[in-house]
Parts: structure tokens; sequence; C-alpha cells
């Protein structure tokens, strides 16, 4: 039969696939685990957690033991050092102005107030306004313009 795909082994390499990752993911559910690959022939797969714990599923993030009562100090720290952090809401192409042309939104020294737009990021070939989550003074910018930003990554620092 003409134009009809020959026979060949593809779903069950996909199978096989499928069920690789299925046991990298299921792996991966360790808090210890960061990263995994596994080769088989000419098939690679690696599975990675970046140290976000909310890109993971809920179900994960409540399986993990809880810290024991000296270690709730650290989150302390961390939440502190998140509100004086504006990060990125999202994935994409950071940009501090409209244009090349335009001044940019926020620079060194600029008061802002939660709501404020501090930038652009773009996703999907659509611009998504960055609003800041807090108020205070521009202590010093992390992204630079035209940086590809990760989803809660630090976009500009408050004093």
């Amino acid at each position: 039969m003409k134009g009809a795909p020959p026979p060949s082994d593809p779903p069950s390499m996909r199978e096989s696939a499928l069920g690789l990752v299925a046991e990298l993911l299921e792996r991966l559910r360790d808090p210890d685990v960061r990263e995994l690959e596994v080769r088989q022939g000419e098939l690679r797969v690696k599975v990675s957690r970046d140290g976000v714990p909310s890109a993971m599923p809920a179900e994960v993030v409540s399986a993990e033991p809880a810290a024991p009562s000296g270690a709730k100090a650290a989150p302390a720290a961390a939440a502190k050092a998140a509100a004086s952090t504006i990060t990125a809401p999202l994935t994409g192409i950071f940009y501090r102005s409209v244009s090349p042309q335009a001044p940019p939104f926020v620079q060194v020294g600029t008061v802002v107030s939660p709501g404020d737009v501090i930038g652009l990021i773009e996703a999907m070939k659509l611009f998504n306004e960055v609003r800041s989550t807090a108020a205070g003074r521009v202590r010093r910018l992390v992204a630079e313009n035209g940086q590809l930003v990760r989803a809660h990554q630090p976009l500009l620092e408050l004093e």
C-alpha cells in the first residue's frame, strides 16, 4: 500500500520512553534529588527540578517531610529576602522599556509602589506587564534588558 508508513517499532520505543520518564519523575519526588538522566541506546531522558518548589505538583510538595523546628529560621530569612526582591511571574524575555527608544520603566533609585509596572516579559509572542509586588526604592537591577528570565527569578532588588 503506497503512502502508508513502513511497519516499525516507534510505538514500543515511545512507550518505553514514557515509562522511563514516569519512573524518573517518581524518583524526582525525593526532596534531595534535583536532576536525573538515563541513557538507553539512542534514547536519552533527562529530568530536573530547578529548585522552585512551586513548579512541582502540589502533592509532591505536601508529601515532603516537615522540617525540624530548628530549620524554620531559614524559610523566615528567605521570606524576608523575597519581600525586598521582585521576581519574574513567568518565563520569557525581560524588557525594561516598551521600546528601545523609550525610557526604562524603573532605574536604580526609582521609588515603586505595589502594582507599578517595572518591565515587560515576552512569552509566546505576547508582552506581559510585570508589576511590583512591594514598595520601596530600587537598589539594584538584576535582570538585563533582553535577557531570558525564568519564572521566580529575581528581576530587581528594593531597599
